[in-house]
């Protein structure tokens, strides 16, 4: 993702025009591991970069009670495994439109607001992460 600008080739860090992106670490359907290596990549340079929040697609996969990547990626995120990365994080499901949850997403992030549109009644297949400011390099 941050490997190299796609307009110019340069390999120097951008330079951020908002706090808020968003990462799919399911494409390229990735086995769970390697998902969770992708994430630990993506959230170093995110928070290289400046970046506050993250909107992480991980889907939800076909079986109808949430994919392998969604159940680690919870299940690292539960066990502290980016707590030196991840201040807070917000599971999809649990920020349906109008929610306490999402009220106060949007009070502390304004520029959520264009993400969490998809969120009209939860969206199990992604997570939202808020970026510490206490990083450390790991």
């Amino acid at each position: 993702m941050f490997n190299h600008c796609p307009h110019c080739g340069s390999e120097q860090l951008p330079t951020l025009s908002a706090d808020t992106i968003e990462i799919n670490i399911k494409q390229g359907s990735p086995h769970v591991e390697e998902a969770l290596e992708l994430l630990t990549e993506q959230l170093r340079k995110c928070l290289d970069l400046g970046v506050k929040a993250i909107i992480l697609i991980h889907g939800y996969g076909s079986s109808g009670e949430g994919g392998r990547i969604k159940w680690a990626i919870h299940d690292a995120l539960d066990n502290n495994r980016y707590s030196d990365r991840v201040d807070e994080y917000f599971y999809g499901e649990n920020v349906a439109y109008g929610s306490e949850p999402y009220q106060a997403l949007l009070k502390r992030r304004p520029g959520l607001k264009r993400y969490l549109k998809r969120f009209k009644e939860g969206n199990a297949g992604m997570t939202v992460l808020l970026l510490g400011s206490h990083y450390r390099n790991a």
